[in-house]
């Protein structure tokens, strides 16, 4: 069978040999014929135009001339022997070099002289035309039929470990021509229905890999190339859509029937600020989930300030009128202490019990926690990734808040899970606004709800973009609002905890601070993932007391940090932050009624990419225009923390480029389990048959959120 030779191991493949083997399955992760068809070019050159050699204008593009070959010398001696030979085609001469003075370069000049195709990128040298190591063409080969036309010439990715085998882009192309000849008599059964390759006027599977590698024109190219994309993007989301669709048939949810005292009294008496319309819609999606008898599974996003975590605790109070416990899991101590002190506070002369569980937690303390969950005392648990450890058990855990999911790895919170006999319902937050292709291609299985809405009183953020020369027009400005009794946050990039260049300029930093604003008058304060959790805290805790008017630190104050107060941001270095943590830097600020302010410190030499990141903190606030510029710039592959959950390793489609392809997958599978959730149907076989294959060969977390 066909599907039984394309799982044929690679070595078994004319032209790979035991070196090229091994370099084939770690270099590529090509270990069989499958996997080299599925490895696709990143471009292609045009080899069905002839260009004249008086055409050439710059240098660095490939171009193809038919002339004649004139002669040929061997020049120098040792390591600098050469093969030089000259070519015209009647408007102008181009000197072709090889390297190497192997014996079929001169058998191949000597046979073919006359009309000859030459290939390659011209450069400029000693003021002439050269090429080096072209390839000449034989015209007469595709008559013998023993050839894949190439019109359109495909370029591979490659490494310096596969070239020393050979295993250039040229290597790459021989092997995959090698394998479609072979492919030519041989059918490749079809991965889509022929009622989606019909409807949608796609390409077959085998005609779409044979014009991915070797194109006949470029009309055939971006066919095979919407094929493949389609494909992918398709299955992707079949396969996200089929995960939901089996969750909230299999997984049963408690049911929250209620909103009961705790809600009610919390709401209209100990609330400090009307919930916005964001707000409240939100809360409405998630009573609607955690009633339906399902198991919730919901991302909630919003950007840095819009009220997430007061919507989270009010769902956690629906959770304790129906008799459940809650718990919130934060990724850092200081994020875990900062939400249990606002909880507390708020739900102070409330009967919901409140507890604290960190990896500080001391023994006594945590001993009477693990008896107050077993006992059902203790209502809401909030903690970091202690929360998820063997030992610590509920009387009946309801629901589960995750805060900043994307710091989690899956299995981390899949955890979660075995903390009830029936899983608790799942609320996953996050502060950074993801766009919509990503959303719908890696929380494809997850409701999304979005607090697209900031409170009431919030003004924009001004951020400024200064250089090391405007340094002391920062400090006056700084001086101002100090003595104004604002606060400030300086942040600096400590990129690793033990760089110690790092810690040199913070405390350089610090120093410089310091004298710039001296005692008695002004205080500044310091706090670095260095120094011993209870001297943090300690800096911590007088800055939020406004103790100290300015606090120098690392990143560690990017997440979660609520000073109303505070009303500047400034960052150094700031071209060495991603755009993500720009903006979460810049939440940290805004959150009293006061105008606030982000000042994005940095040198003149800027990459191209650094400049284009500070500028788009300059140009907007709103945190999705942001997350979108930030998945052109870097693409999706390590926003979110999104390499952890497989569902990215994309081989022909992008989620930038392909937005409206990721919509209209989605939208076609959608439609498809609409109509036969189960695939049984005749016409869906063929799609089982793959998503099986697809769902076997992935470890899937996709049911644990």
């Amino acid at each position: 069978m066909a599907n039984d030779y394309l799982q044929t191991p690679i070595e078994f493949l004319k032209g790979v040999g035991p070196q090229r083997v091994k370099v084939l399955q770690r270099e590529f992760n090509i270990f069989t014929f499958s996997d080299l068809l599925y490895y696709f070019p990143f471009r292609h050159v045009d080899k069905a135009t002839i260009y004249k050699v008086s055409d050439i204008q710059t240098e660095g593009n490939y171009m193809q001339f038919r002339g004649d070959i004139t002669g040929y010398q061997i020049l120098g001696e040792g390591r600098s022997k050469r093969i030089a030979a000259q070519f015209t085609d009647g408007t102008g001469t181009i000197e072709l070099v090889w390297f190497s003075t192997s014996k079929w370069i001169e058998d191949m000049l000597a046979k073919w002289h006359h009309n000859v195709l030459i290939f390659g990128r011209p450069t400029l040298f000693n003021h002439r035309w050269s090429m080096s190591h072209p390839e000449i063409i034989d015209p007469n080969a595709e008559q013998r039929g023993n050839t894949i036309t190439q019109h359109f010439f495909p370029l591979y990715n490659t490494s310096d470990k596969a070239k020393k085998a050979g295993l250039d882009t040229k290597g790459m192309a021989k092997l995959t021509a090698a394998l479609l000849l072979d492919l030519r008599q041989r059918m490749i059964p079809e991965t889509l229905s022929s009622e989606i390759i019909e409807n949608h006027h796609l390409l077959s599977l085998k005609e779409a890999l044979f014009q991915i590698h070797y194109p006949e024109n470029q009309d055939l190219l971006t066919r095979a190339t919407i094929r493949l994309k389609f494909e992918e993007l398709f299955y992707t989301q079949l396969k996200l859509l089929k995960l939901k669709l089996l969750t909230e048939r299999k997984l049963r949810g408690h049911i929250f029937a209620r909103v009961g005292e705790s809600f009610n009294y919390f709401y209209h008496h100990c609330l400090k600020f009307e919930l916005t319309g964001a707000q409240k819609r939100v809360i409405k999606e998630i009573r609607a989930d955690m009633g339906s008898g399902r198991q919730m599974n919901r991302l909630l996003q919003g950007d840095v300030g819009s009220g997430k975590t007061i919507t989270a605790l009010l769902v956690m109070l629906i959770a304790n009128d129906n008799g459940f416990q809650s718990c919130l899991m934060a990724p850092t101590e200081i994020l875990a202490q900062q939400h249990y002190e606002n909880i507390a506070r708020q739900l102070s002369g409330m009967d919901v019990k409140v507890a604290l569980l960190t990896g500080s937690t001391k023994t006594a303390d945590r001993k009477a926690i693990h008896e107050g969950l077993m006992d059902g005392s203790i209502r809401i648990l909030i903690g970091t990734h202690a929360l998820i450890e063997n030992d610590v058990q509920f009387q009946n855990l309801g629901l589960a808040v995750i805060d900043e999911q994307h710091r989690f790895g899956v299995e981390q919170r899949a955890k979660l899970w075995k903390k009830n006999t029936t899983p608790p319902h799942i609320l996953v937050m996050t502060a950074t606004p993801i766009p919509r292709t990503l959303a719908m291609t890696v929380y494809g299985d997850l409701d999304v709800s979005v607090i697209d809405e900031l409170p009431k009183g919030r003004k924009p953020i001004i951020t400024k973009h200064l250089y090391e020369q405007d340094r002391n027009k920062m400090f006056y400005f700084l001086r101002q609002q100090v003595d104004a009794g604002r606060q400030v946050f300086v942040v600096y990039p400590l990129i690793q905890e033990s760089e110690k260049m790092d810690l040199l300029d913070l405390q350089a930093g610090f120093e410089a601070m310091s004298r710039a604003f001296p005692l008695p008058r002004y205080a500044v304060g310091m706090v670095h993932g260095k120094m011993k959790n209870e001297v943090k805290d300690f800096e911590m805790q007088r800055f939020s007391r406004g103790e100290t008017c300015i606090l120098v630190s690392t990143t560690v104050i990017e997440v979660g940090i609520d000073i109303p107060n505070a009303t500047v941001m400034v960052i150094e270095n700031a071209e060495r932050f991603g755009l993500s943590q720009l903006h979460q830097l810049r939440g940290r600020v805004g959150r009293g009624g006061e105008q606030s302010y982000c000042i994005l410190m940095s040198g003149h030499k800027l990459s191209s990419d650094g400049k284009q990141r500070l500028d788009a903190m300059v140009a907007t606030t709103d945190g999705f225009e942001i997350a979108n510029f930030d998945l052109k710039l870097r693409g999706p592959g390590d926003l979110q923390g999104t390499q952890q959950s497989g569902v990215l390793d994309f081989k022909i489609a992008d989620l930038v480029k392909d937005e409206k392809l990721v919509g209209y997958t989605r939208d076609l599978a959608k439609a498809v389990l609409e109509k036969d959730p189960n695939l049984s149907s005749p016409e869906n076989q063929t799609l089982a048959i793959n998503l099986q294959k697809l769902m076997k060969r992935e470890k899937f977390w996709g049911l644990i959120s």
